[in-house]
């Protein structure tokens, strides 16, 4: 079984820096391309940012800029990094991985973390 943990949500004011922690765990796993996605209330889920293996990288437009993803292929984490934080960053974020198991391959989602931009 995959696992993949959250960490690191909470209330933040506005401007203010949050970093986000994802720790997968699968016994004979290998993790692809990982990623963030977030809902908001009423709204449709959005990919925020995504990084393969090799630490290719894409974002949102929305928070390109601000958010910085990055992966530790040792201890199979990725993180998020978010600067600047605007009152439409407040979601909750999902992390999401590729992972394989021989030829086996699975989409993977952790339970989520509540972010909040407020003053």
């Amino acid at each position: 079984q995959v696992q993949l943990v959250e960490s690191g949500g909470g209330l933040v004011q506005p401007g203010g820096s949050l970093r986000l922690s994802c720790a997968a765990s699968g016994s004979g796993f290998s993790f692809n391309d990982m990623g963030w996605n977030r809902q908001a209330p009423g709204k449709q889920r959005e990919l925020v940012a995504s990084i393969t293996r090799g630490s290719s990288t894409n974002y949102a437009d929305s928070v390109k800029g601000r958010f910085t993803i990055s992966r530790d292929n040792v201890k199979n984490t990725v993180y998020l990094q978010m600067n600047s934080l605007k009152p439409e960053d407040t979601a909750v974020y999902y992390c999401n991985a590729k992972a394989s198991r021989g030829y086996v391959r699975y989409d993977s989602w952790g339970q989520g973390t509540q972010v909040t931009v407020s003053s």
